[in-house]
């Protein structure tokens, strides 16, 4: 039994006095590639970390909901009326009822439910706690009430959930990359289409790890700056009369870039553009095998991230300078920015050396320590016993 896994299952023991009818467990996630792409209907490339959220659960009469997570000791519970009410309930609690919402809307008949939650997801690092937890609990929902939900609309469902309820304006990535990640491949999701395709990225048989840099960097002005820049994209796509910059091809991007009037959007423009462009030429070096070639485009990724969508801050930037100095083949900045995680392609036999070339250059700035882990592509949602 894993730690995280007993602890949802003390918690639940503790608060309910009664034995959970089944654990449930989601990841976090890291995108390999491909950053504020999925809003603009582009590409993404991300894979599912080792690192769980579990939810040990049982159906309850009374059509009522009770969940308690050792983030914060004191339950919460709601009913229908804060469950089918946006803004009902509101902080961690609000993605639980956001799921049953969600599900209700879809005309699931929700089963009640008491629940626990434990988690190895750490929040506020861009790893996606927030979509762990929403298909944990889709997880356990659907199979404690029996409901005839395939696999493949949990994604769209949870991401119903964070947008419409939560209030979150994500795109499809982090709920796809949960649900649906498979051990030893990247997904690579087209998020228009919603179609998916698994991409062989088997680190331990090159010889390789992913280095998990969490910069513990304050997320600043994350959520203002986050919906600033979805919108700049949006009014650029409309400018140039095209339904998303998915639309925009790269060869097209020098002519579609003259067309614009001012020099934000432009840059804005140019990263989405060249970042879907990097996604595509990441998932074929992966298709052929070329595992270590693939470093010069994360690092890419992460320049028009510093630079053209303006989303890194000293901290991230520092790590990735550093890890590269130490040898990475490649290294970025993964999720929504101003804070959170850099990922580094590494030997795996280097991945300490690397680490601690981080974590000096971080004091010689005179900045926090920052957390370091390495993954491997892993499982999605799933039930464990």
């Amino acid at each position: 039994m894993s730690d995280v896994a007993a602890r949802a299952t003390a918690g639940f023991r503790q608060r309910y006095g009664a034995e959970p009818a089944g654990r449930w467990a989601a990841p976090g996630r890291v995108n390999l590639i491909g950053e504020h792409t999925d809003y603009n209907d582009g590409f993404v490339l991300p894979f599912a970390l080792p690192l769980r959220t579990v939810v040990a659960a049982a159906a309850a009469g009374g059509g009522r909901w009770s969940v308690w997570s050792e983030l914060d000791d004191e339950p919460v519970e709601f009913g229908p009326a804060e469950a089918d009410e946006p803004g009902g309930v509101d902080g961690w609690a609000a993605y639980v009822a956001g799921v049953v919402w969600a599900l209700r809307a879809a005309g699931h008949d929700v089963p009640g439910a008491r629940l626990a939650i434990a988690s190895d997801v750490p929040v506020g690092s861009g790893l996606s706690s927030s979509a762990a937890i929403e298909a944990a609990v889709l997880a356990a929902l659907v199979e404690l009430g029996g409901l005839d939900l395939p696999t493949e609309r949990w994604p769209r469902l949870a991401q119903r959930a964070e947008n419409d309820y939560v209030g979150a304006p994500t795109g499809i990535m982090d709920q796809s990359a949960v649900i649906r990640g498979r051990s030893g491949h990247a997904l690579f999701l087209d998020c228009r289409t919603e179609e998916v395709e698994q991409i062989p990225f088997d680190l331990d048989a090159a010889g390789l790890a992913v280095l998990v840099v969490d910069s513990r960097a304050p997320h600043r002005h994350a959520d203002g700056e986050y919906a600033a820049r979805r919108k700049s994209c949006e009014r650029a796509a409309k400018a140039l009369g095209v339904a998303a910059l998915r639309d925009v091809a790269a060869a097209d991007l020098d002519a579609a870039l003259a067309r614009l009037d001012d020099d934000e959007t432009r840059r804005r423009v140019r990263h989405v553009v060249t970042e879907d462009q990097r996604v595509l030429d990441t998932v074929e070096l992966l298709r052929a095998g070329r595992v270590r070639d693939i470093g010069p485009l994360l690092t890419a990724s992460h320049v028009s991230m510093r630079d053209d969508f303006e989303i890194t801050v000293p901290e991230i930037d520092t790590a990735v300078e550093a890890a590269l100095a130490a040898g990475a083949y490649g290294a970025r900045m993964t999720g929504g920015g101003f804070g959170g995680c850099v990922l580094a392609l590494v030997d795996a036999d280097a991945a300490d050396a690397v680490a601690a070339a981080v974590t000096a250059a971080y004091a010689d700035r005179g900045f926090a320590a920052p957390g370091t882990l390495t993954v491997l592509p892993s499982p999605g949602a799933t039930r464990l016993d």
